[in-house]
């Protein structure tokens, strides 16, 4: 493989940290340095000779500065071959200098979007001249270096310290796929960005923030996480998440975000579903009832609340062996017990902008749809049945209807009081859905009499509500749009239960 010596360097960035040590190790090696506008000024504030841009062009910065490296002088330089004899008679023809480094640092366009500036100010953040020295200089990583983002500063440094300005092919190339990355994930942004008022139908998904996992769902399975875990949570204590857990935390995150700013509000998740669910006057006896939903799948459940643990929830929690606890905030004294578990994984839960899109693998490409915003409430519903629903009744189905949203379909959820009575879960028929909830509802004790139920979708036939109405349930929520609708509207009205359609399906395959 080929090395290459240093001995000149293009500099144009827009964050200046951690170029420095850089700079004056470029100079210590007699680099000539050229460079412009801020950064020119930046090295000469340093003592360090720099040449401007314009003197090689002969050009001046236009248009507001938004053209000034975008000059054959300074492309020719970047591009040239080096082992090509006609590239290298047309630099002496031209005077064009030979560029052997380019450090560029982007305007920071999603940095700008997420600002919530300006539409003005978000296009002036689109750069131009930058992602074409990029991809100029990774293109010739054959004869040049390109060091594309601050996050490279360091290990660049470091190369040019042990190897006093030399590199090698590899070198080259290593840089070069890191600037290929840093230029498809800008435009990548940037295309999102325009297409969010249009409807081009192209998946653009860059994650640059990855991270490996001990392994995927099974342990022969490889596993990687790619985003910002950091921006959604704060990791108080505990073990390194796996896969699963995310998947778990993720599910537990989703489900109580219907619950925000309500009454204390604490919920049990196991395998991405709800065993557990209440919501009380405290955390400590939402917590206490959730639990009583369902003791047995709790053990290594994720546990999650929508208002600050305290120390008497805490201590109920300390004595059940669960992998994740997650709330707004904890108190001192519940962070003191809870980090009694060495391995027990403890999140602080940020209030943070959810994707407004869902992805997933489907056959040899992927599935794309909208997020599912749409929760059920009071006004959306239509009361088909003679027997209307009370007040607490109109509060549970709302309740029910919530948590069945966030449970694997086909799904029937059992409530009462506020407080999850059982679910049947991912069933391939809704009546053994139904079954599978009153059985496991009346093996952790309780009575059904007076209950709701929730379905994720229609009823084609009756059966549901007359099983329903035999176990004690009163009030039914269903989306309603089956053609026999009315047979199970006329079962109600003949044995006085309340039924209120909604309008909306929530399937969650």
């Amino acid at each position: 493989m080929s090395n290459k010596t240093i001995k000149s360097a293009l500099i144009s960035v827009f964050s200046k940290d951690g170029l420095e040590p850089i700079v004056q190790e470029l100079h210590k090696q007699n680099v000539t340095i050229y460079s412009t506008g801020g950064t020119e000024k930046f090295i000469k504030d340093l003592g360090i000779d720099v040449v401007p841009v314009e003197e090689v062009t002969s050009y001046p910065s236009i248009l507001g500065g938004r053209v000034k490296t975008l000059h054959p002088k300074v492309f020719g330089g970047i591009l040239n071959r080096q082992n090509n004899d006609s590239d290298v008679a047309e630099l002496s023809d031209f005077d064009i200098p030979q560029i052997d480094l380019v450090i560029v640092d982007l305007y920071p366009f999603e940095k700008t979007v997420a600002s919530g500036a300006s539409h003005q100010d978000i296009i002036e953040k689109i750069d131009i001249g930058g992602i074409s020295l990029i991809r100029a200089a990774a293109k010739n990583y054959a004869d040049v270096v390109c060091v594309s983002s601050v996050e490279d500063y360091s290990e660049f440094l470091t190369l040019l310290q042990t190897k006093n300005g030399e590199t090698s092919e590899e070198d080259r190339k290593q840089f070069a796929a890191k600037a290929f990355n840093v230029s498809s994930h800008y435009d990548s942004a940037i295309f999102n960005y325009f297409n969010k008022d249009h409807d081009i139908a192209a998946l653009k998904i860059s994650e640059t923030n990855g991270k490996v996992l001990r392994y995927g769902e099974n342990p022969h399975q490889r596993g990687f996480f790619f985003g910002n875990f950091d921006e959604m949570f704060t990791k108080l204590h505990g073990k390194e998440l796996s896969y699963n857990n995310l998947l778990d935390v993720d599910a537990a995150v989703n489900l109580m975000q219907e619950f925000k700013n309500e009454a204390p509000t604490f919920a049990i998740l196991k395998h991405n579903n709800a065993c557990g669910f209440a919501q009380r006057d405290s955390i400590h006896q939402a917590y206490v009832d959730a639990l009583a939903g369902d003791p047995v799948s709790a053990f290594g459940g994720i546990l999650i609340a929508n208002t600050e643990i305290d120390e008497a929830t805490a201590e109920e929690i300390h004595s059940l062996f669960c992998e994740v606890v997650i709330a707004p905030s904890f108190s001192e004294e519940a962070l003191e017990i809870l980090k009694g578990k060495k391995n027990r994984i403890l999140l602080i839960l940020h209030d943070v902008e959810f994707p407004q899109t869902t992805v997933r693998t489907c056959l040899n490409g992927v599935l794309v749809q909208d997020r599912d915003n749409k929760t059920d409430a009071i006004e959306d519903l239509s009361e088909v049945t003679n027997n209307k629903p009370t007040q607490s009744e109109f509060d549970d189905l709302i309740f029910a209807s919530k948590i069945c949203k966030h449970t694997k379909s086909n799904t029937i959820v059992l409530a009462k009081n506020k407080q999850l009575c059982a679910s049947g879960t991912g069933q391939t028929s809704r009546v053994d859905a139904l079954n599978q909830a009153i059985h496991k509802a009346k093996s952790f004790n309780f009575d059904l009499k007076g209950a709701v139920m929730a379905s994720d979708a229609f009823f084609p036939f009756p059966d549901c509500v007359e099983i329903a109405d035999k176990a004690g349930i009163t009030a039914v929520i269903q989306p309603g749009g089956s053609i026999k609708d009315q047979l199970s509207i006329d079962y109600c009205n003949e044995n006085n239960l309340a039924m209120v359609m909604t309008g909306t399906r929530h399937f969650k395959h």
